[in-house]
């Protein structure tokens, strides 16, 4: 019960000051902890897969038992210091007001016909190559990251968080940091980032099929196309090579009654991708709005169903 009390302040906190630019974030310390690592690795192993996995499995363990000890030590000190730095950490794992504000960062320069801005904003927050879109492009590119983080970004660590605390919510950032950063299907990363990639799918398998149910449920609460969202899903929750990122993409396509996904282009070359949803109507920037309030529906049913699941248990 202790670590759903965390939850819940934890995410209070993340609406109300979301991640203050001012401070040293922690998965900023992961990111660049990869970093060394990969370049430590590709030296001392010659096996790109090995070098990948011991980096994969370094990087995990220490974002496990960092933390960890750190709440364990200051448990000694005073319980309650212990339960104030849980607490923290937890807050900064949490991403919602940043995802949506990285989002409408995008969308400002959209409503104002600043197409430039908006693709390089959005360069910010996606992997694909961004200066040829088009608003509806920009727009399509937008929705989807929002669609897709409100598991890696949320949900996810809000259940990791349930479960364990901020040391478990840690490790899976931390699994979610690498995939982002190693696990490409490219010459660079092909075999070293597979283990990353791999596990990270893992990871996502049972939160991203949580996230997409409650987010067709949230659909209705804040006004979406219930119906469509649940039909769209059940067609179209498995168009994408990532057994994961079609789930709530396609929530998310059924109940703006949009389409999603599609080619793109990654690091110059074209990739094939098969289509989400139906093209009802052109995707707008005020998708974005909706986006954003479709995640924030799915994220607060996703914290009442846990805090009612702690109580029970």
């Amino acid at each position: 019960m202790d670590t759903i009390f965390i939850l819940v302040i934890a995410f209070i906190l993340d609406c109300i000051f979301g991640d203050p630019q001012s401070l040293p974030h922690p998965i900023c310390l992961i990111g660049n902890l990869i970093k060394k690592g990969e370049t430590f690795y590709r030296k001392h192993v010659k096996n790109e897969f090995i070098g990948g996995m011991m980096l994969t499995i370094t990087v995990v363990m220490l974002s496990f038992l960092v933390p960890f000890f750190i709440i364990f030590l200051a448990g000694k000190i005073n319980g309650y210091l212990a339960f104030a730095i849980n607490i923290v950490f937890s807050y900064q794992i949490l991403a919602a007001k940043s995802l949506k504000k990285e989002s409408m960062k995008v969308y400002y320069p959209l409503k104002s016909g600043n197409l430039p801005e908006a693709r390089k904003f959005l360069s910010w927050i996606v992997g694909r190559d961004t200066g040829d879109l088009d608003e509806i492009g920009v727009t399509k590119a937008t929705v989807e990251t929002v669609a897709e983080n409100t598991t890696d970004g949320v949900v996810a660590p809000m259940i990791f968080i349930a479960l364990g605390g901020a040391p478990l919510g840690f490790m899976y950032k931390a699994i979610n940091t690498l995939d982002s950063m190693i696990g490409y299907k490219n010459d660079k990363y092909m075999y070293f980032g597979r283990f990353a990639a791999r596990l990270d799918d893992v990871a996502n398998f049972i939160p991203a099929r949580i996230t997409a149910i409650f987010m067709i449920i949230a659909s209705g609460f804040v006004g979406l196309d219930f119906k469509n969202a649940f039909k769209i899903y059940i067609r179209d929750h498995r168009n994408h090579k990532s057994p994961n990122s079609a789930q709530t993409e396609s929530v998310c396509a059924g109940a703006l009654n949009v389409q999603l996904a599609g080619d793109a282009y990654y690091f110059g070359k074209l990739t094939k991708k098969p289509t989400i949803g139906d093209k009802n109507r052109e995707i707008e920037p005020e998708d974005i709005i909706r986006a954003n309030k479709l995640m924030y529906g799915t994220v607060i049913i996703t914290l009442i169903v846990t805090v009612i699941i702690g109580k029970a248990i």
